[in-house]
């Protein structure tokens, strides 16, 4: 999968192009379901399935604060690529970026390569006041010579799954629900010492303060991830080794009745 940080490092070559527009933080349900129907649509059509996304959540832009993350940026990488991704642009979301038309949006990858279509839900919009909405981007494109394909939003026991949602439920510490609305275990990477206090690059999603049954590490080692009541988190091995330092992953397990050790 290649990946480019803005449309401006599209190539000609890039092209041609089919491309969804979405955060994608925790790469959930929805957005597997999402994934599909692009990369499905883009072979279809011939076309490369490209992913714009955002190095940071447009909400810190937007509201002036941003939600803790449900993945680690290099993650959501590597899942986007083994969803079938075959390109991402990574978009620096500034104010300068929340001004752009969607016109001028979709102009900064025309410009650039060839664009087959767009890949959007129902409520999707983007561009300056969410003024790219199907309509208008549908507009666009009968003007400018690419399609916009309209995907119905994927609900769980009749509820649309969203990442909101997903935060919520880590929130309360109901870690069944999350890993429901995700397809999977709940997890958090970061950079772990030799005492074990684990740190991250921005903001997670975190449980309330406890101690949480985990699999850490690429051996997914069984341990506990421990949360107090100060914000400092700590993982441990339930093993005597040597120092564990360096960066690391912790899957959230245990969740289902939402029972935990508390408090610290």
């Amino acid at each position: 999968m290649r990946t480019v940080i803005g449309r401006r490092q599209l190539d000609p070559e890039d092209g041609p192009l089919l491309v969804v527009v979405g955060v994608f933080d925790g790469l959930h349900l929805g957005h597997a379901y999402l994934l599909e129907h692009l990369v499905r649509e883009a072979g279809g059509r011939r076309a490369r399935p490209t992913v714009i996304t955002f190095d940071a959540h447009p909400d810190a832009v937007l509201l002036g604060h941003a939600p803790p993350l449900l993945m680690d940026p290099a993650e959501r990488l590597e899942r986007l690529a083994a969803a079938g991704v075959e390109l991402v642009v990574v978009e620096h979301f500034d104010d300068a970026l929340r001004q752009t038309p969607y016109d001028a949006f979709v102009a900064g990858i025309t410009d650039r390569c060839s664009l087959v279509g767009i890949v959007m839900t129902p409520d999707a919009a983007f561009g300056h006041d969410r003024a790219g909405t199907p309509r208008t981007v549908g507009e666009l494109g009968v003007r400018e010579g690419f399609e916009v394909i309209v995907v119905p939003p994927f609900a769980l026991d009749g509820r649309e799954v969203r990442s909101s949602d997903i935060r919520a439920a880590i929130a309360i510490g109901d870690l069944a629900t999350a890993e429901r609305l995700l397809g999977r275990p709940y997890a958090v990477a970061g950079d772990v010492d030799a005492a074990g206090l684990l740190t991250f690059p921005m903001p997670v999603a975190l449980p309330p303060p406890g101690a949480w049954p985990s699999s850490i590490g690429p051996e997914r080692e069984a341990g506990t991830l421990h949360v107090s009541e100060g914000g400092v988190i700590r993982v441990e091995l339930p093993f005597a080794g040597g120092p564990m330092a360096g960066s690391i992953r912790v899957e959230l397990r245990g969740g289902n009745d939402g029972e935990v050790d508390l408090p610290l």
